[in-house]
Protein backbone atom coordinates (compact mmCIF):
# COMPACT_ATOMS: atom_id res chain seq x y z
CA UNK A 1 0.00 0.00 0.00
CA UNK A 2 1.17 3.12 -0.69
CA UNK A 3 0.17 6.17 0.88
CA UNK A 4 0.84 10.29 0.43
CA UNK A 5 -0.85 13.38 1.83
CA UNK A 6 -1.28 16.39 0.20
CA UNK A 7 -2.51 19.55 1.33
CA UNK A 8 -5.16 21.36 -1.35
CA UNK A 9 -5.03 25.19 -0.14
CA UNK A 10 -7.66 25.88 -2.75
CA UNK A 11 -9.60 23.54 -0.86
CA UNK A 12 -8.68 24.26 2.94
CA UNK A 13 -8.10 20.54 3.30
CA UNK A 14 -5.25 17.56 3.69
CA UNK A 15 -6.18 14.91 1.50
CA UNK A 16 -4.27 11.07 2.04
CA UNK A 17 -4.03 8.90 -0.92
CA UNK A 18 -3.68 5.26 -1.09
CA UNK A 19 -2.28 4.12 -4.68
CA UNK A 20 -3.21 7.52 -5.95
CA UNK A 21 -6.89 6.90 -4.64
CA UNK A 22 -8.47 9.53 -2.48
CA UNK A 23 -8.43 7.71 1.10
CA UNK A 24 -10.17 10.60 2.93
CA UNK A 25 -9.51 13.91 4.53
CA UNK A 26 -8.77 16.84 6.73
CA UNK A 27 -10.67 19.84 6.92
CA UNK A 28 -9.45 22.96 8.12
CA UNK A 29 -10.30 26.85 8.58
CA UNK A 30 -7.18 29.13 8.77
CA UNK A 31 -7.74 31.70 11.63
CA UNK A 32 -4.94 34.09 12.30
CA UNK A 33 -2.08 32.36 13.49
CA UNK A 34 -3.76 29.47 14.12
CA UNK A 35 -5.18 26.53 11.78
CA UNK A 36 -8.57 25.25 13.46
CA UNK A 37 -9.29 21.97 12.27
CA UNK A 38 -12.68 20.71 11.91
CA UNK A 39 -13.41 17.77 10.13
CA UNK A 40 -11.31 14.79 9.28
CA UNK A 41 -13.30 11.24 7.56
CA UNK A 42 -11.38 8.96 6.04
CA UNK A 43 -13.74 6.71 3.34
CA UNK A 44 -15.52 3.80 4.11
CA UNK A 45 -13.59 1.30 1.60
CA UNK A 46 -10.22 2.75 3.25
CA UNK A 47 -11.45 2.37 7.39
CA UNK A 48 -9.38 0.41 9.64
CA UNK A 49 -5.74 1.13 8.04
CA UNK A 50 -4.45 3.50 10.24
CA UNK A 51 -4.82 6.16 7.78
CA UNK A 52 -6.62 8.77 10.11
CA UNK A 53 -2.98 8.99 12.01
CA UNK A 54 -1.47 8.99 8.94
CA UNK A 55 -3.33 12.11 7.45
CA UNK A 56 -3.57 13.64 10.87
CA UNK A 57 0.71 13.69 11.64
CA UNK A 58 1.46 14.67 8.45
CA UNK A 59 -0.85 17.50 8.42
CA UNK A 60 -0.06 18.57 11.64
CA UNK A 61 3.62 18.41 10.46
CA UNK A 62 2.76 20.58 7.86
CA UNK A 63 0.87 23.28 10.07
CA UNK A 64 4.35 23.24 12.70
CA UNK A 65 6.57 23.64 9.47
CA UNK A 66 3.83 26.61 8.23
CA UNK A 67 4.43 28.05 12.20
CA UNK A 68 0.59 28.37 12.81
CA UNK A 69 -0.52 26.72 15.72
CA UNK A 70 -3.63 24.02 16.13
CA UNK A 71 -6.96 24.06 17.19
CA UNK A 72 -8.68 20.60 17.23
CA UNK A 73 -12.27 21.33 16.59
CA UNK A 74 -12.49 17.95 15.12
CA UNK A 75 -12.77 14.66 17.60
CA UNK A 76 -10.07 12.79 15.49
CA UNK A 77 -7.56 15.68 16.09
CA UNK A 78 -8.46 16.39 19.32
CA UNK A 79 -7.76 12.47 20.13
CA UNK A 80 -4.81 12.50 18.43
CA UNK A 81 -3.37 15.89 20.15
CA UNK A 82 -4.26 14.57 23.32
CA UNK A 83 -2.33 11.77 22.87
CA UNK A 84 1.10 12.99 21.30
CA UNK A 85 2.80 15.65 23.26
CA UNK A 86 4.57 16.43 20.10
CA UNK A 87 1.79 17.81 18.83
CA UNK A 88 -0.01 18.95 21.85
CA UNK A 89 2.86 21.59 22.26
CA UNK A 90 0.63 22.96 19.01
CA UNK A 91 -2.13 24.13 20.57
CA UNK A 92 -2.06 27.36 22.06
CA UNK A 93 -2.19 27.32 25.76
CA UNK A 94 -5.01 29.59 26.09
CA UNK A 95 -6.78 26.96 23.92
CA UNK A 96 -6.27 24.10 25.68
CA UNK A 97 -8.55 24.37 28.26
CA UNK A 98 -11.13 25.99 26.79
CA UNK A 99 -10.85 22.20 24.36
CA UNK A 100 -10.41 20.13 27.63
CA UNK A 101 -6.69 19.13 26.78
CA UNK A 102 -3.77 19.10 28.82
CA UNK A 103 -1.65 21.68 29.89
CA UNK A 104 2.01 21.84 28.59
Amino acid sequence: MNTRVEKKAELNRFEVYVDDQLAGLAAYENAGSNRAFTHTEIYPRYEGQGLAKVLIAAALDQTREEKLGVLPFCPFVHRFVGKNDEYLALVPEWARDRLGLPAA
